[in-house]
């Protein structure tokens, strides 16, 4: 952090990091001795997204403590197909982060790890938890430290967690440093009759805006380190332009050979993340069957939605029955982002065709001449 900053603002904020290091070590400590539970306890292996780890989605047992691991890894990504380089900060090298799913009263017990070889002090800020900033305040990791943080999940519903360093969050959220969790209801998902709802796949998408400078010729810029990056990206980030929109990471990551697959007649939960900036996902081709716009289950799911709205700063859910074959592009429905700047996915289903549903009547031809009567 000091060869980023210099001066005085460079020794104020690595004293405020020292300072609330010192905190969180003392301050985490007591708490961990004081919170020793004797609950059964389970690992998880995380998996990249769009992909989710297994679990269950209705569960007869008790609370566990549930345990992860984030390791954060500084490195430098492709964010299209022009090869434009980006130095990225991303939570177990993906972005956006795992999603991690638990039950109502399970204990989140996460591992964050910050190697040695990463330039910068991280930390994570979970939505879904109570307390010190989110956890924030407990887990501040310099270089070759990790903490443990665990925390009670008392809400159910889909929450964002980031980075959030002080000053610097914004350059360490828009450089890739967000995820998502996912807390379901013990007894799983339901409609707004009490219904029981149920999901055949899972996909998390995390939204992604990026700032990546041009030089004097227009073209992306490329830095040797994420430090040398700093300064130009924070210029360019405090004109609120971005110069992508992605999803997962990069231009194209859920398209073509990518796409999502699934079948007809399957129903496909999508967690939908944005960190930074309101998104409105719309299936071309189809609805939201179920939507937790705000993405918290203990409200009733709206129903039957064509696009909805992911407000900058948290996460959404839907659920929609695939009831046709084909490619189905899942967009930010600001076209321009989905168009120009990448905020496409697609969803790649087999199965047969319904024609009650759609048919070409009459497929496309000249325009006929009508006849005059004489």
């Amino acid at each position: 952090m000091i060869a980023i900053l210099t001066g005085k603002r460079a020794v104020a904020v690595a004293a405020a990091l020292s300072a609330v290091t010192a905190f969180a070590a003392t301050a985490f400590a007591v708490t961990a001795l004081a919170n020793d539970l004797n609950l059964p306890r389970q690992k998880v292996e995380l998996v990249a997204p769009p992909f989710v780890h297994a679990h269950q989605q209705v569960t007869g047992e008790g609370p566990k403590i549930m345990q992860f691991t984030l390791t954060i890894k500084e490195k430098e990504i492709v964010v299209d197909d022009q090869g434009t380089k980006l130095q990225a900060m991303t939570f177990n090298g993906s972005i956006p982060g795992p999603l991690m799913v638990v039950h109502e009263g399970d204990y989140v017990e996460v591992t964050l790890v910050n190697p040695e070889s990463n330039l910068m002090p991280h930390n994570i800020d979970f939505h879904s938890a109570a307390g010190a900033a989110g956890g924030s305040d407990l887990t501040l990791v310099s270089p070759g430290e990790q903490a443990v943080l665990r925390w009670k999940a008392m809400r159910t519903g889909v929450f964002l967690y980031h980075c959030i360093p002080g000053e610097m969050a914004p350059w360490h959220i828009a450089a890739g440093l967000s995820g998502a969790v996912m807390v379901l209801p013990r007894d799983g998902l339901k409609d707004a009759a009490g219904k029981p709802l149920h999901y055949d796949r899972v996909y998390y998408i995390g939204e992604q805006d990026f700032y990546i400078p041009r030089d004097e010729k227009g073209k992306f810029k490329t830095y040797p380190t994420l430090g040398e990056s700093y300064s130009d990206t924070m210029e360019m980030m405090r004109k609120l332009v971005p110069s992508h929109v992605v999803f997962n990471g990069a231009v194209g990551a859920l398209t073509g050979k990518n796409a999502m697959p699934a079948k007809v007649g399957e129903t496909v939960l999508i967690v939908h993340s944005q960190a930074d900036r309101d998104s409105r996902p719309h299936i071309v081709g189809g609805f939201g069957d179920y939507v937790w716009e705000t993405g918290k289950f203990s409200n009733p799911p709206e129903t039957g939605l064509e696009t909805w709205l992911i407000r900058g700063g948290s996460a959404g859910a839907a659920l929609y029955k695939f009831q046709q074959p084909g490619i189905f592009a899942y967009v930010n429905h600001r076209m321009v982002e989905a168009f120009e700047l990448g905020a496409t996915a697609h969803f790649r289903v087999e199965g047969p065709w319904n024609d009650d549903l759609m048919t070409q009547v009459k497929a496309p031809g000249p325009i006929p001449i009508k006849s005059t009567q004489r």
